[in-house]
């Protein structure tokens, strides 16, 4: 078996992430080799991924990527025997409400994957076929080849699913029941997977019910993936580029939001990524040239960052030495002097940024955006342009105003970022792979910092 596939939802909360996490420890039990991507920005979906694969899980974005072929050798082992993509949000649900652009039925379709529809039928009888029924009417390609019903008994199940295969011919590839709460949310999403108590065995529990009709799903169609933009590439990967100078990350509960793809082009550059934690550790590795600190919840452990007084100090003198640092979102907020969390506390930060950060108690900013340098310094005049999202309810006193920031649909823009030669600071979560030029001249300057302090 080949196959690669799409688990699509009608909508956000409609059991995608159980789904996709269940039916990749159902082939994983059977002996299968499985990958798995997350279509969209998200950070949180493909942590559970990696918690139930054991493996990096890879986001497929058709937007931040600028159109740049995503399944290649830096994200995609070779030859999986399953590769399951995960939607986002509904299937049709992209940029704007006036067309599908970046929608996982666009990326379906750029890939050519069939798709699996999850259908939350609680509370539904002969009501699921109206909502299986319109999506089928859109599907121009005749893409979706099977439903899976979510939150509905496997007594009526066994009812609902020969009238939706009769009327609609459709699959029907199994069920889940209304069972125990598996995934909980926060502002953000998901909550991280090291905070659901049982975690594998509520997937196992999730893959058991799915896997019954096991038959249905090793007969789905195969993907023709090789016509477009291969998941699974035929050339063997290109040799590791050897690292030659190491790049401290930080990498704990408050910050723990990276793409794969960013971590394997800053590799491929040269970078030997160090991880340690602000919050634990008491100093920065040895022998770094240079530090990133990405996003996550530093919010939710502002105080332990804050008394860690040793390590606050060590960045603070390291970046004020020049040392270059690249820090997005929650690593930005870690910067500043001062984080005001939502019950009124505030604590002490590093400091290189002057200000604040406090939350507003709304969303700030959210979406897709594209940031260039008014004055190039950190990239070429030629390609100064990065593209990301940003997703916070805090906010600064001094966000920046190096870049111009626009909204790829809308007639919106604003000023961000504080950005030097040696340095990349702001809200934005950047994805690399919109414009490799910006992680490989990170990689150059902290370099040329290595061989500074080797003379």
């Amino acid at each position: 078996m080949n196959n690669a596939f799409m688990i699509a939802g009608c909508g956000s909360g409609s059991g995608k992430t159980t789904v996709t996490c269940a039916l990749i420890s159902a082939f994983k039990k059977e002996g299968y080799e499985v990958r798995a991507f997350k279509c969209g920005p998200d950070f949180i979906d493909p942590m559970f991924h990696r918690a139930v694969l054991g493996v990096p899980s890879g986001n497929l974005d058709l937007w931040m990527a600028g159109g740049l072929n995503l399944g290649d050798k830096r994200t995609v082992p070779m030859s999986p025997s399953v590769t399951i993509v995960e939607g986002v949000m509904g299937l049709y649900d992209g940029l704007s409400p006036d067309s599908d652009e970046n929608s996982s039925y666009e990326i379906a379709c750029a890939y050519d994957l069939p798709i699996i529809l999850t259908v939350d039928a609680h509370g539904m009888g002969r009501s699921a076929l109206a909502v299986i029924r319109g999506f089928l009417d859109m599907d121009r390609e005749k893409r979706i080849c099977g439903v899976i019903l979510n939150r509905i008994s496997k007594g009526y199940c066994d009812r609902l699913a020969p009238v939706i295969e009769k009327e609609l011919s459709v699959k029907v590839l199994g069920c889940l029941p209304k069972q125990e709460q598996m995934w909980e949310s926060r502002h953000l999403g998901l909550v991280m997977p090291e905070e659901v108590s049982g975690l594998k065995d509520l997937v196992e529990k999730a893959a058991e019910e799915l896997w019954e009709t096991r038959g249905r799903f090793l007969c789905l169609p195969g993907s023709r993936r090789q016509k477009n933009r291969p998941l699974v590439p035929e050339s063997e990967a290109a040799p590791d580029k050897r690292a030659d100078v190491r790049i401290a990350i930080a990498k704990d509960e408050a910050f723990c939001f990276y793409y794969e793809e960013n971590l394997a082009l800053l590799t491929e550059a040269g970078a030997e990524l160090v991880p340690f934690s602000p919050l634990y550790d008491e100093h920065l590795p040895e022998n770094v040239s240079g530090l990133i600190l990405y996003g996550g919840y530093p919010e939710l452990h502002a105080k332990k960052l804050s008394e860690n007084k040793t390590m606050r100090e060590e960045i603070r003198q390291a970046i004020d030495a020049g040392m270059p640092v690249l820090a997005e979102c929650g690593g930005f907020m870690y910067l500043h002097e001062s984080l005001t969390c939502e019950d009124g506390s505030s604590y002490p930060m590093v400091g290189t940024i002057k200000g604040a950060c406090r939350y507003t108690g709304h969303l700030v900013r959210f979406g897709y955006v594209a940031l260039s340098e008014k004055d190039p310094v950190f990239l070429p005049a030629e390609e100064n342009t990065v593209r990301g999202h940003e997703f916070h309810y805090f906010d600064s006193d001094d966000n920046g105003n190096a870049c111009i920031c626009k909204k790829p649909t809308l007639d919106k823009q604003w000023e961000a970022a504080h950005v030097t030669e040696d340095s990349w600071c702001g809200y934005a979560h950047i994805f690399y792979p919109s414009n490799p030029a910006f992680p490989a001249h990170f990689v150059s300057r902290c370099r040329k910092r290595s061989d500074a302090e080797a003379s």
